[in-house]
């Protein structure tokens, strides 16, 4: 199967020599690779907790996720020295895939799961399809506003969802602010009560009895657990996070406080004494350290069970693609997030080793790794910078790294998982905090006075749209605000250096200098400078009305056009028909090889313009007029 994959491309046209490229590991630097990958994996620790706590899915999807993207990425990847596993902003799309499934599914997690991990697996095999056709080739396509503003909202919803784990309030447990939910709660269960019906074919107007016997056996503790389900959806997302913030500062639990506070200050503070430490991973250290040594009643991470990962195989045998087509647009983006991430992260580690990365198994290999981790339970990842940079630094150089990273953080899921589960919550909020802090593009903002106005449009605008409405939605509208205001940018170049002007002393081409003099009544000139497309054929209709009376010739120089869209085809077509009408002459110089193969193909050449008035250059158009037109002004 994977020769199948890869043999597209040609990389490896001989099965001996693919699987010898394929499985032929590098050993030389194994000590290097042994640091670096433990050093690396250590790194990952504290954080796919974290990630995985804020996923939705627990602490152990987070683990899985790192254990199992971390290997099989590097086993199969195009980079050397990338580690991979769960990121901020992965975790950031992940987080609002669950939370919409579990919504859908009324709160109830284990009808949601198999949807939310098809999801996951769906995003792995689209990653595997971009590495296939070549995907990467066009990710320094997406404009910097768009990531900016896309990098930044993932801070903003990691720092304003982890503040309220943070104070120690869990919104679905305060029996006051839950008890709000209980009138919207009935009503909500009185509705699945008649969706029901509906598909059974009741008719309620009819058998209303039915109704009422059924609504009569609903139980208080069905509307408490509709109340949390509603209390917690409505406190989720940085809206809702803001809207229970004065209630979670009056109820603040200040051991929580203090735990996730002080996580927050010796991540900040070792840092400045060494980074040859995970400053995480002492913060995580110390103060579960604090916690359990002296035995305070803090609230725990989920138990991690011990063993492998178990895999689902329901999502194969009870594979339902209409329960999951709602999220086929979530599951796009975050291969397109994990693309872009993983391939950014893969320059990087190019320019630290000197090397040279391939994007094509980069891909591939993270879309297995992906789709492997969500086989078994784990939330998805990509190329970790951070994990990458420390693993270079270590000492790692070969794909072994990434994959005794991924053997490590197994090794502490089978052996260590009993001391792991009683990690605090509130530590793995303040080691999100500083990532949400970290994740942030200073950069960015920092340029906005500098930027041009729409620049400072599109990264706003992705900003705040993915903050408070819709991560994927609002890429998208990035993307197409970007091109909108690229197209009106070349528009507006375009009107601004295409003109149609007779020849004058000060404004002809350096070329045009020794026209003569007596023609240049007879004979307009027409300069194209740049692409002829949707928004410039106006200015290219112009051309008519601006031609004087006594000039019967006209020739378009079209050096500087490399390119004609249908739009700017059509318009031209039309142009010149009308001047052919009118009795002109018209000559074409310089045609590049895309607007010929256009013109050609519409038949224009030669059916409207002749080939004995298509020149190759100037020079060869200027001996044509001298030789033809005479002055008759």
């Amino acid at each position: 199967m994977l020769t199948l994959l890869y043999s597209p491309f040609n990389e490896y046209p001989n099965k001996a020599r693919y699987m010898k490229n394929l499985f032929n590991f590098n050993f030389s630097h194994l000590k290097g690779d042994l640091m670096g990958g433990i050093t690396a994996g250590i790194v990952a620790l504290p954080l796919s907790l974290a990630f995985g706590v804020s996923s939705g899915l627990g602490p152990t999807a987070g683990l899985y996720g790192a254990i199992l993207v971390s290997f099989f990425a590097s086993f199969f990847g195009g980079t050397n020295t990338q580690i991979s596993g769960p990121t901020a902003p992965m975790t950031a799309v992940s987080m609002v895939v669950v939370a919409g499934v579990i919504a859908d599914t009324n709160g109830d997690l284990s009808k949601a799961l198999p949807i939310i991990l098809s999801v996951f697996l769906l995003a792995g095999l689209f990653q595997i399809v971009f590495g296939l056709i070549g995907f990467g080739k066009y990710i320094k396509y997406i404009p910097y506003p768009v990531v900016s503003g896309f990098m930044t909202a993932i801070g903003v919803i990691i720092l304003a969802t982890q503040i309220i784990p943070a104070v120690g309030y869990y919104p679905s447990e305060d029996a006051q602010f839950v008890n709000k939910f209980k009138p919207y709660a009935e009503e909500v269960i009185l509705k699945k009560i008649l969706e029901q019906e509906a598909k059974e074919g009741i008719l309620v107007l009819e058998d209303l009895k039915i109704t009422v016997e059924k609504a009569a056996e609903i139980t208080p503790d069905q509307i408490l657990l509709e109340s949390k389900s509603l209390a917690k959806d409505n406190a989720s997302g940085v809206i809702g996070s803001i809207r229970v913030l004065p209630l979670a500062l009056q109820r603040i639990n200040w051991l929580e406080f203090i735990l996730a506070f002080s996580t927050i200050v010796i991540i900040y503070t070792f840092k400045k004494i060494t980074k040859a430490i995970p400053s995480s991973l002492v913060a995580l250290l110390v103060v579960t350290g604090v916690a359990v040594g002296f035995n305070l009643d803090y609230r725990t991470i989920e138990s991690i069970p011990t063993g492998f990962p178990r895999p689902y195989f329901s999502l194969f045998t009870s594979f339902d693609f209409v329960a999951i087509s709602p999220y086929l647009l979530s599951a796009f983006t975050l291969a397109l997030l994990g693309s872009i991430d993983s391939l950014l992260t893969s320059v990087v580690a190019d320019n630290m080793t000197k090397t040279k990365h391939n994007p094509k198994k980069e891909l591939i290999g993270q879309g297995l790794g992906n789709s492997i981790a969500a086989f078994f339970g784990g939330i998805p990842g990509a190329g970790a910078t951070i994990r990458t940079v420390v693993n270079i630094n270590s000492g790692g150089k070969t794909r072994l790294s990434g994959m005794i990273a991924g053997l490590l953080l197994l090794i502490i899921l089978l052996v260590l998982s009993p001391i792991a589960s009683l990690i605090p919550a509130a530590v793995l909020a303040g080691i999100l905090i500083t990532v949400g802090i970290g994740v942030m593009d200073y950069k960015g903002l920092k340029a906005i006075p500098f930027m041009p106005h729409s620049e400072v449009f599109i990264l706003i605008t992705v900003l705040v749209l993915s903050a408070i409405w819709n991560l994927v939605f609002a890429v998208g509208i990035g993307l197409v605000l970007a091109s909108l205001f690229f197209m009106k940018t070349i528009s507006d170049l375009t009107a601004t250096h295409s003109k149609i002007e007779t020849l004058k002393p000060e404004i002809p081409w350096p070329d045009e200098a020794t026209f003569p003099k007596s023609l240049r009544e007879e004979v307009f000139i027409k300069h194209i400078n740049g692409p002829l497309f949707f928004g410039s054929t106006s200015d290219f209709q112009q051309l008519i009305n601006q031609i004087p009376a006594t000039a019967f010739l006209i020739i378009i120089r079209m050096k500087r056009m490399e390119y004609m869209d249908q739009s700017g085809l059509f318009v031209m077509e039309e142009t010149l028909l009308k001047l052919i009408n009118q009795k002109k002459k018209i000559l074409l110089v310089n045609i590049h090889k895309q607007p010929l193969y256009l013109l050609e193909k519409m038949d224009i050449i030669p059916d409207i313009i002749p080939r004995d008035q298509i020149f190759e250059n100037y020079d060869e158009c200027l001996i044509w007029v001298k030789a033809n037109v005479k002055d008759v002004i």
